[in-house]
This record gives structure tokens, C-alpha cells and sequence, in this order.
């Protein structure tokens, strides 16, 4: 039986150990004693931020809709075999990229070509496996090259102070959408405001509501952005992940199902901050490996994740092959 997603305690943040020094892609972080805010919303302190469950908002898929998602990803799996198409056999998939600049009355929270161009550039760069550690490294294991390339369709720029603070989401997405099922949608506003960084759909919801479909994220998350330590482009990687079919990488805590990919370890809770030391939150037998702290399915600083596997790949392909039309 499938699990639906458990929301537990989360784990505490590792400090970087002396005898093994591991360097982030950037070196901001938050100090962790201290008041931590991020747009207008204020926590206590980096801790209370953690445990307040904030940065992704995408909303899990019932135990229901899981079980279909796999049968209907077997049947695809079976298919392809059949047509002698090889999975995760390092096709390229272009997916054509329309990003939607939503600001207020006085212009908050525009973005420049020259930033859009950057995030669109920063997920060619995750997306192909070429992202690292500020000490040029891949310490957990090297990322996947998938098949996935992103090209910018078209900008817009809508000046609609409700739209920007995410009070109409249907008809922010129903006037701006474009594009098919292949098309990516990106919606930035200001949604830091409560405590969110980004939102996705999953594939499989698209042919009941196509028009919903895409991600939402806050424009301080792009390179460059002023959301230390979250704005370094990984979440937008994130949630695309997300909208090209991934789970979290704690999707349903220890158990054998887990986020549906073989390749990342299994993990009973989210990883908030940086690394070494790296945890083991589900221990045993039935659960080998360290929590995959590296990857972008987890919560670790911006700084701290580098990393698609290659299952990740096969899922992200069979899911855009059912659902996306690939």
C-alpha cells in the first residue's frame, strides 16, 4: 500500500565538521540564534523557520492518486519496451520555458532579462548535472546528466498588486498560461510573505485542469535574489522537479516506498541547512545510505544541494512521456 507524505519533526542542522571541510556554492547562510526573516514574515530564530515547515508548498498527491501515477507509469515503462525505446537513455528533452513577472502598483518585485536569463541558465546547469560546490566537488557522488534542457518561450510582465501577493492564483494562471502540456509555466510573486519560497502541480494533474498548471515561485529565489540562503536558482530546480513528477526525497519517512526512486536513500524527514556531518535518520537493514542531503528534492541550503540521480531522470522521463506528451 502506498503511503501518503508524513510531516514530522525535522532534523538539526549539521554543523561543517573540522576534520572534513566541505565549501558551499556560496558561503551566505543565516546566523541560527538570531531573529530570521524573509520577506515580511519574521521566525524566532533559523530553527523556528525550520520547524515551521517552510519553503515548498506543493501539495502531496493522495494515497489514491499515487497508485494510479505507478500504474500508469507501468503501463508506459511497458509500452516503450515493447517499442524498443530505451528510458533514461539520454535523449534530450526541450522543454520550452514562458516566464510570468508578476509586480505590485510600484513596480515590486520586477525582474531584469538579465535575471530571468540567469535562472533559466542555472536550471540548464542543475538539470545537466554540472552543479557543484563552491570547492568544485561533488562529495555525495556525482550528479546526473538528465534529459531535460530548458529554453526561454517568452516574458511577460503584469503590474496586478493581487496577483503579486498570490490572492488570485486561478485567475493569475487562467489570463497568463501558455503553451501545451510540454510547456513550463513560471509564475513569480510574492509568496515569501507566508513562509512559502515556491509551489508546483505534478504532471498527472494536468488533463484535469491544464490551465493550473506550472510553478509559482518567489522572485528573490533566482540567482541573485536577496533570500539567503535560498537564492541561489535551486528553487525553482526544486519545484520543477516536482512538476516534471519527483516526490520529496522524504516522501513517506522510513519506509521501503518511500519517494518511488531506487537510487536515493531513504529519509524519515527533511535536511534543513548545510553539511558534513551528513545524517542517517532511517537506520536498519531495510533502509542503507546516508540521507541524500546533496539532492534538490530535499530542504538543504541552496549552497548544499547539486543533485539529480539517475532514477530521478527515468521518473522525470516517464512521467513527461505519460502525462506531457514527450
Amino acid at each position: 500500500m502506498v503511503k501518503k507524505t508524513v510531516l514530522i519533526s525535522l532534523a538539526a542542522i549539521g554543523a561543517v565538521g573540522a576534520a572534513f571541510s566541505i565549501l558551499p556554492k556560496a558561503t551566505s547562510a543565516p546566523r541560527r540564534d538570531v531573529p530570521f526573516k524573509l520577506g515580511n514574515t519574521t521566525w524566532p530564530s533559523y530553527q523556528a523557520f525550520k520547524k515551521s515547515f517552510a519553503r515548498c508548498g506543493t501539495r502531496g498527491l493522495s494515497a489514491d492518486e499515487m497508485q494510479r501515477v505507478e500504474s500508469d507509469l507501468a503501463l508506459t515503462q511497458q509500452v516503450q519496451q515493447k517499442n524498443g525505446i530505451l528510458i533514461n537513455g539520454r535523449r534530450t528533452l526541450t522543454v520550452p520555458v514562458y516566464f510570468h513577472v508578476i509586480t505590485d502598483a510600484a513596480g515590486a518585485g520586477n525582474l531584469t532579462k538579465t535575471q530571468i536569463q540567469g535562472q533559466i541558465d542555472f536550471l540548464n546547469k542543475s538539470f545537466a548535472g554540472q552543479d557543484k560546490l563552491s570547492n568544485n566537488t561533488t562529495p555525495n557522488g556525482a550528479a546526473a546528466n538528465t534529459s531535460f534542457r530548458f529554453v526561454l518561450a517568452g516574458t511577460d510582465t503584469t503590474a496586478n498588486t493581487d496577483w503579486y501577493n498570490a490572492n488570485d492564483e486561478t485567475a493569475m494562471k487562467t489570463a497568463l498560461r501558455k503553451g501545451d502540456a510540454k510547456a513550463l509555466n513560471l509564475y513569480s510573486c510574492n509568496i515569501i510573505q507566508y513562509g512559502l519560497l515556491g509551489w508546483a502541480t505534478f504532471p498527472s494533474w494536468y488533463s484535469g485542469n491544464p490551465k493550473d498548471d506550472g510553478v509559482v515561485l518567489d522572485p528573490e529565489t533566482i540567482p541573485g535574489g536577496s533570500f539567503a540562503p535560498y537564492n541561489l536558482g535551486d528553487t525553482a530546480t526544486h519545484e520543477i522537479g516536482h512538476w516534471l513528477g519527483l516526490y520529496h526525497t522524504f516522501q513517506g519517512g522510513c519506509s521501503r516506498i518511500n519517494d518511488m526512486v531506487s537510487d536515493t536513500a531513504i529519509e524519515a524527514r527533511p535536511f534543513f541547512g548545510t553539511w558534513p556531518p551528513v545524517t542517517d535518520s532511517c537506520v536498519g537493514f531495510s533502509f542503507p545510505g546516508k540521507d541524500p542531503v546533496e539532492n534538490y528534492m530535499d530542504y538543504t541550503d541552496d549552497a548544499f544541494m547539486y543533485k539529480f540521480t539517475t532514477g530521478q531522470n527515468k521518473r522525470m522521463e516517464l512521467q513527461s512521456i505519460t502525462y506531457r506528451g514527450y
